[in-house]
């Protein structure tokens, strides 16, 4: 989280506990330096293709994502024992009244507005193609054994696939990001009345981490609660690691 850039990122680690955490954390840190380096010199090298009908703060969003995946790669390659991790990541950078999405398996963002709650991002996982297409409704896909197989992630393979999104932020917006430790415990009307009833975004943060432990808590939760329109971004962020080895979300 880098309240300078106003850019904040979430990942959840792949690959057992110990590897899950070493790849979450180099998610993170390598789309920060990523960013913060490019901010200040435009001919920092840019990875992979930039995408059209963007932004460039969101094509640079994604090329951290991008370079991300290789840092992952690398370290697995170096050691035996990271063989295998990877991670999810989702990451929004505010500028004014313009916020870039992009992101990278199943950890979400979302957008709380008008009393609704709306998902910016689409899963990148067996379960959530299999309901796109029909092939599973939205309950069968919440109970099924298959959530947390990924279709895409960081640490997978050289090339990673980045959804990138620019968003209009208005006055009065609340935006949610998270990992499925959070979604798979918590439905999304709960998330919307937390969201609703929280006084700041510390304790919307602290309360829908609190939720998904009562109902379970099997897996490590990170939730980032954002209040772009404030005089300056005020942010709530709470994490908790649950998970042991073989965790795959």
């Amino acid at each position: 989280m880098s309240r300078e850039m106003n850019l904040f990122v979430v990942s959840d680690g792949m690959g057992g506990q110990a590897s899950g955490e070493i790849a979450s954390r180099l998610a993170v840190e390598t789309v920060l330096a990523h960013c913060f380096e490019s901010s200040s010199n435009s001919t920092y090298p840019f990875v992979g293709e930039r995408i059209a009908g963007i932004s460039e703060t969101s094509n640079r969003l994604a090329s951290g994502i991008r370079s991300a995946n290789q840092a992952i790669l690398q370290t697995a390659r170096a050691s035996a024992a990271q063989r295998g991790m990877g991670a999810t990541i989702v990451a929004v950078r505010c500028e004014g009244e313009r916020m870039s999405v992009a992101h990278v398996g199943d950890s979400r963002a979302y957008r709380f507005r008008g009393n609704e709650l709306e998902q910016l991002t689409r899963d990148h996982s067996l379960v959530a193609e299999q309901v796109r297409y029909g092939e599973l409704t939205e309950a069968e896909g919440s109970t099924s054994e298959l959530q947390n197989v990924l279709l895409r992630g960081l640490g997978i393979d050289s090339e990673v696939e980045v959804d990138v999104t620019d968003e209009l932020l208005v006055e009065g917006d609340l935006i949610l990001l998270c990992t499925d430790g959070l979604t798979h415990e918590v439905p999304d009307t709960q998330i919307a009345s937390i969201l609703r009833d929280a006084s700041d975004p510390q304790e919307a943060a602290n309360h829908l981490v609190n939720a998904a432990n009562q109902a379970g808590g099997r897996d490590n939760i990170t939730a980032i609660v954002l209040r772009p329109f404030s005089q300056r971004i005020r942010a709530g962020r709470l994490g908790k690691w649950l998970r042991s080895l073989g965790d795959q979300s």
